[in-house]
């Protein structure tokens, strides 16, 4: 029986959870996120002037070759199983074959652990487009922060299409079918990560999936790149002594995104859903968004950014859309914690409208009765001298973006107890 409940839980292609039933968890083993990605459009990061270096010379299509990329669970597990996105593609996505594997050193997997992952039983898999899908479960006893490594053969013509950011230097690209070879020869190093966004473990013990979700405050850039707030406050939350069975922080930011209009990937309006409360097991979720939103205000009469009357930021249309996020999250009976928009005086996003339009953001934020808790970034992150800058112990350098500091701070200033109870 066991074996045929496993196998029965194994495979699945990905599905939101059923409109106003609240997740549950199972007294028998079940599926939690341990790592996730947020995907992008590749054709809007190559339009963009200041990310298009990221997608490197070439065609920018992949044609008999196997992609290896490198993901880091934060929950411990003997079964583990990969999400494929074809979320972007314009066309169907064959993966031709698969498989996943302990990591012994940059691109090379032990040989003992590496093994072939299935879908359906099958060893294809086709993708339609705007899909994601899971593979079946498979037997490979992972630590958290054990790196492994998921490689994926592509037989046919395959155009960038789903792609994210995080890791950056983690991925390779090799000639043929180099999925069950243990260090791939004539492999070649990418730029950005491409079709694998997720990977969830079995458990049967309760767990704490705790995603956190905003834009490059959130995502960590700069010298706070691999130290983001969301990194940090795992390890804080790793170092409490009421920890939980198991926990898991998901870092669900994107540079430059917004929260109303797509810009630098899908507003977050329209991807929380499957970003968020999609996450296997998913039971909180920490909100930080409006400052691009809010920035986009200060070009409303420039060249080159237009928007329409409709389009244009204010703070009812931008705690409208933070109103929604905290009604779905109450549908699914995930906890939710809302940020305040921290300062950015001294920045092309400043001006007094966009200052007011921030001021009038966070007395919503900080009025709110119907959320699990408020974190306030704004007062934490503020110069004592001057309260709408960011302390120059936290600045990074640009007037917007914390540094290391800047992310301790904002992980120490979240209500552990929220997020174990």
């Amino acid at each position: 029986m066991v074996a045929l409940f496993l196998a029965a839980v194994g495979a699945g292609v990905w599905a939101l959870p059923s409109a106003g039933q609240p997740p549950r968890q199972p007294a028998e083993a079940h599926w939690v996120a341990s790592w996730a990605a947020a995907p992008m459009e590749f054709s809007e990061l190559i339009a963009n002037p200041t990310t298009a270096p990221l997608a490197g010379p070439g065609k920018h299509v992949f044609r008999g070759q196997t992609l290896r990329q490198l993901v880091q669970p934060a929950l411990d597990g003997s079964r583990v199983r990969v999400r494929f996105s074809n979320r972007f593609g314009k066309a169907p996505l064959r993966i031709a074959a698969a498989s996943v594997g302990l990591v012994t050193g940059g691109n090379a997997v032990s040989p003992a652990t590496l093994g072939v992952l299935r879908f359906g039983g099958r060893g294809s898999l086709t993708i339609a487009p705007g899909a994601d899908a899971w593979s079946d479960g498979i037997d490979l006893k992972a630590e958290a922060g054990q790196t492994l490594a998921v490689s994926t053969y592509l037989d046919q013509p395959t155009p960038f299409a789903t792609i994210h950011q995080n890791g950056q230097g983690t991925s390779w690209v090799a000639p043929g079918n180099a999925t069950g070879t243990p260090k791939m020869q004539g492999a070649a190093p990418l730029a950005l990560n491409h079709i694998v966004t997720g990977l969830d473990v079995m458990t049967s013990q309760p767990a704490r999936i705790v995603v956190a979700f905003g834009d490059s405050i959130t995502a960590g850039s700069g010298d706070a790149t691999g130290g983001a707030y969301p990194v940090m406050l795992a390890t804080r939350l790793r170092d409490s002594p009421q920890l939980p069975a198991g926990l898991s922080v998901i870092n669900m930011g994107i540079g430059g995104n917004r929260l109303l209009l797509d810009s630098s990937g899908p507003s977050g309006m329209s991807r929380f859903a499957k970003d968020v409360l999609a996450q296997s097991g998913v039971t909180h979720v920490i909100v930080l968004m409006g400052t691009n939103d809010i920035g986009r205000g200060a070009f409303a009469d420039v060249p080159g950014f237009p928007h329409t009357a409709s389009e244009a930021p204010t703070a009812e249309r931008i705690t409208e859309g933070l109103e929604q996020l905290i009604k779905q999250a109450r549908a699914k009976g995930v906890k939710l914690m809302i940020g305040t928009v921290p300062p950015f005086r001294n920045t092309p996003y400043w001006t007094q409208a966009t200052e007011a339009m921030r001021g009038a953001v966070n007395t919503w934020v900080r009025g709110r009765q119907d959320v699990d808790g408020v974190i306030d970034f704004d007062a934490i992150l503020r110069d004592p001298a001057d309260p709408l800058a960011l302390n120059p112990k936290y600045d990074s350098g640009d007037h917007l973006h914390p540094n290391k500091a800047g992310h301790a701070a904002m992980a120490e200033a979240v209500d552990l107890k929220e997020l174990l109870e």
